[in-house]
């Protein structure tokens, strides 16, 4: 369970580094989970919990608004085997049926068997992802993933 308690202190400047304001608030967090998020921003290497904190609020702020509707932009990274049957020109295909989300693509050769394509986005997250699902479920498609950056 998480309760906050607020301590508001408006912080203008630290260190001579003139800074938006800042609000300082205390958090209540049961111990175990306080540790997991301790060992999570260790291994990502944040410099402090506030940095962290931050990043995660702005974050699920992001995810909100796109699932309400607001343009953002991202990337969708699908990786296949380019010796399947007309796997390329499906995967052209279904992109020209999205051009209006569809920026541009990058394609790239991982190996002989394997090639990897970042598609990158523009629309709405329900848009962004029906395109993502599209290309997942194309036979031959061995993944897919939908990378959102908030951001017109």
């Amino acid at each position: 369970m998480i309760c906050g308690s607020i301590i508001i202190t408006n912080v203008t400047q630290i260190k001579g580094i003139k800074m938006s304001k800042i609000k300082r608030f205390g958090v209540s967090i049961s111990y175990d989970l306080l540790e997991q998020f301790d060992t999570f921003i260790n291994k990502k290497g944040y410099p402090t919990r506030s940095k962290a904190i931050e990043d995660v609020i702005r974050e699920t702020l992001k995810k909100e608004s796109l699932r309400i509707g607001e343009k953002g932009t991202g990337a969708i990274i699908i990786v296949y085997d380019h010796h399947k049957r007309e796997l390329v020109s499906k995967l052209t295909y279904i992109q020209h049926e999205f051009h209006n989300l569809v920026i541009c693509n990058q394609h790239i050769h991982l190996d002989h068997h394997n090639c990897m394509e970042i598609v990158v986005v523009k629309g709405t997250h329900n848009q962004m992802q029906k395109l993502t699902d599209k290309l997942q479920s194309t036979k031959g498609v061995k993944s897919a993933s939908l990378s959102i950056a908030k951001g017109r």
